[in-house]
């Protein structure tokens, strides 16, 4: 799909979501429930994105065998609220190698409306199995226990990891949005030795934003954690970083629940205003489309 936007800004509603999960994979409401929330909350946008299959089964990820199902039902959604919501399909898939990732046949032939690709998990062993992977979204304990398992206990060589990985990710290409572009730093930021200023740091994600741009990429800032921790991926300091490479973003939940679909919104949008952003690029009608904050 063309990322890049008709001519101009569109005005109209703030409200949309483009990042969401539900019982397909670890969302905790059916995919009607949260439609509901948005018609309610005069959304204009909705779009479904469950985690992709992967080779392994994991709690939080859609089995292949359910995905025709998932794919009927959004698809049912979106003729039963049509006129009433804009509902896309799409996947967070997971960036795992070269093997493994968006671009694959197997993803590309999927009638999605857009790709979200993101990294959950960074492999340190063939085959490409669970117990092979560290994973760093996790909760901190089993977190902590990966970069002692697989990195000598060093946060920075799991860094490190983390954006060749990302990189890889960008360069694979075959997805639309970059998602939680950093979240490393969601628990990086609870080890000791970790530093978001350090030059092992901010060397290789700037490269990363640079690669970005490159690609003519969509990042979302993801703001599931702004109203409980404060955070959101990319970091509150980067946005002028993305502002000054001219990177489109989206504002997205990243929802688990119906009620949290807008949750943080409003203020990560201010923000990102006072990092000189004026518009978020979205779905409208169908085409990707400059939206004014």
């Amino acid at each position: 799909m063309n990322r890049q936007p008709h001519e101009g800004s569109v005005n109209m509603g703030k409200n949309s979501n483009f990042h969401s999960h539900c019982t397909f994979c670890d969302g905790r409401s059916h995919p009607e429930k949260f439609v509901s929330f948005a018609i309610k909350n005069k959304f204009r946008a909705y779009g479904f994105s469950s985690h992709s299959p992967l080779p392994f089964e994991t709690f939080w990820n859609m089995s292949k065998d359910d995905l025709p199902e998932y794919i009927d039902e959004i698809n049912r959604l979106k003729k039963k609220y049509a006129g009433r919501l804009e509902i896309y399909l799409a996947l967070e898939i997971d960036y795992l190698d070269k093997t493994y990732n968006a671009s694959i046949d197997y993803f590309q032939s999927m009638p999605l409306d857009y790709r979200i690709s993101s990294i959950h998990f960074l492999p340190r062993r063939k085959p490409l199995l669970e117990k092979n992977m560290v994973c760093i979204d996790g909760g901190y304990k089993d977190f902590e226990d990966g970069v002692n398992k697989f990195y000598g206990g060093s946060i920075r060589r799991m860094t490190e990891h983390f954006f060749e990985s990302s990189m890889s990710m960008v360069e694979a290409g075959g997805f639309d949005i970059v998602g939680h572009v950093d979240k490393i730093y969601m628990n990086g930021s609870r080890h000791p030795d970790f530093d978001l200023q350090a030059d092992w740091y901010q060397k290789p994600f700037l490269e990363l934003l640079d690669l970005i741009a490159e690609k003519e990429l969509i990042v979302e800032v993801n703001c599931k954690n702004k109203t409980r921790k404060e955070q959101t991926y990319p970091h509150i300091h980067s946005y002028k970083e993305l502002k000054k490479r001219k990177i489109p973003v989206m504002v997205n939940s990243d929802c688990h629940f119906p009620e949290l679909v807008n949750d943080g919104r409003e203020s990560t949008l201010t923000i990102l205003k006072e990092a000189g952003y004026r518009v978020t690029r979205e779905l409208v009608n169908g085409k990707w489309a400059d939206v004014e904050i």
